[in-house]
């Protein structure tokens, strides 16, 4: 094995990690510049790097990118000032294994160093990105059966009505389902009835005349129009207003269509595949979706299993999830170590397929190190009962969020991308009133910063934060804050 390198212009660092690693049995070789261990790397290489991110002439950011440009694979661990977020945040866009904060604890400063050792003689490779992947994966009994019905479906231009929960990758079928069927040459549209206004969605299925209402300053062809050959597909279909359903089933019925404001029928030649998470029986027999449009589009009933069905699918979902997530940002895939691969095949994932996809993704950005153990996974996963899972709220019956979203853990990248990573995840998950619901987090955690920071003093804390005096009052009973006080 070869030694660890340390480069960092204190001797007295030096020395401390000199010391502490040789009782681990751990060869050292120690340089007081980068300039001296860029030099070295002409004819040795270390097992892991541990240099300091301040120092005489080049930085150890400079030594980062000249080493990871020549061995992208050397794990490198930077050490920086505990208060200085900045050099951690270019640490890691630089590619660096992890950074140590001053000032460190030499034992977890060792632990870090194993950890990364211990990437660093992993024989592992990681898995390529096949030449072409499959629109679906699964080697579950439960997807091979699906798989087998769109074989047989190919050639067909039944009305296909899918069900199964939130996540279940619902579109992909019907995606796969128009690519192996005679009109694979024309259009694919899909269209979320459920994300649509009410008053909007008969525009958007059948278009509008010419000043058919306020603001139609020109014809507009609808999704049936631009579906024109091929397939439509509507999801959530459940969703639907019921007056939209009977102008649904007319279409269903005889092929035709009349444009909002319109008096010429338009005939269309569509192929309609809907889908649903819910149990449109159930709606039929409460009255909120009519009975003659169910048995029109149920037809063909092609039921997804959910993925607590599938779970031997997991590790390979998961190793494709993280491949892709890797090409999409620039960076060499992770790989999930045997233990940690264990444990996420027992969650069952209420979110399905697109949770375990935002997972992978989460992993790609915030895990340390290209080996991800159970100890990298969100807290929300790893300390949550057995069985259950919250990092991304699935949509229940109705499409209510099954649970609240993940509370990500402090990282490194900086708040923005945090934002961003949260919003993306709820998003996905189907989550309504985003833009509130992370709106009144901000908020309370700006208030709650800030009356720390003056020891309750409200109107300290609403002069710090430049609102008045009644808005701090006013947010600090809405979002239920405690510990404020009068000046």
């Amino acid at each position: 094995m070869k030694p660890i390198w340390i480069v960092d212009d204190d001797a007295s660092i030096r020395w401390v990690l000199e010391k502490a690693l040789a009782r681990e049995n751990l060869e050292t070789r120690s340089f007081a510049n980068a300039r001296d261990a860029l030099a070295a790397f002409e004819t040795d290489t270390p097992q892991v790097l541990v240099s300091d991110i301040r120092m005489p002439g080049e930085s150890g950011i400079d030594l980062l990118q000249a080493v990871k440009a020549k061995h992208p694979g050397l794990p490198v661990i930077i050490i920086t000032a505990f208060s200085d977020l900045d050099s951690a945040v270019a640490s890691f866009q630089g590619g660096a294994f992890d950074y140590l904060a001053k000032p460190f604890d030499i034992d977890k400063a060792v632990s870090l160093i194993r950890r990364a050792l211990e990437e660093s003689l992993r024989e592992a490779s990681v898995e390529a990105a096949p030449a072409e992947t499959p629109e679906i994966l699964g080697l579950a009994p439960a997807m091979q059966e699906v798989f087998r019905a769109i074989g047989r479906l190919s050639q067909s231009n039944v009305t296909v009505l899918i069900t199964g929960e939130s996540g279940t990758g619902k579109e992909l079928v019907a995606s796969a389902l128009h690519k192996h069927s005679p009109r694979v040459q024309q259009p694919f549209i899909a269209l979320n009835t459920a994300a649509i206004p009410k008053d909007l969605l008969e525009s958007e299925l059948f278009g509008h005349e010419r000043g058919a209402f306020t603001g139609a300053q020109a014809m507009r062809r609808g999704r049936f129009e631009q579906a024109e050959g091929g397939t439509l597909f509507l999801d959530e279909i459940g969703d639907m207003p019921f007056d939209l359903q009977t102008r649904l089933l007319r279409v269903l019925s005889d092929g035709h269509f009349y444009r909002v404001g319109g008096h010429q029928p338009v005939k269309a030649n569509v192929r309609v595949i809907a889908a649903t998470h819910q149990n449109l029986e159930q709606r039929v027999r409460d009255g909120l979706f009519r009975e003659d449009l169910y048995h029109r589009l149920n037809v063909i009933r092609l039921r997804l299993p959910s993925l607590r069905e599938r779970s031997e699918d997991i590790p390979l979902l998961a190793r494709h999830f993280l491949v892709q997530s890797a090409h999409q940002l620039g960076v060499e895939p992770k790989r999930m170590s045997d233990s940690a691969m264990r444990f996420l095949s027992s969650l069952e994932l209420p979110g399905n397929v697109r949770q375990l996809e935002n997972l992978c993704n989460w992993i790609t950005v915030m895990a340390p190190g290209q080996t991800v153990e159970i100890k990298d996974l969100p807290r929300d996963l790893t300390q949550a009962p057995a069985g259950a899972s919250s990092f991304v709220a699935a949509p229940a019956e109705g499409g209510v969020p099954a649970s609240a979203p993940l509370t990500l853990p402090p990282t490194p990248d900086g708040w923005i991308g945090l934002l961003e990573l949260q919003a993306a995840s709820m998003l996905s998950a189907g989550q309504f009133e985003v833009m509130d619901t992370l709106g009144k987090q901000f908020e309370s955690a700006l208030i709650k910063t800030a009356l720390k920071h003056t020891h309750g003093r409200k109107n300290d804390a609403a002069m710090r934060l430049g609102i008045g005096r009644n808005t701090i009052t006013r947010k600090i009973v809405e979002l239920g804050i405690d510990g404020a006080r009068e000046e």
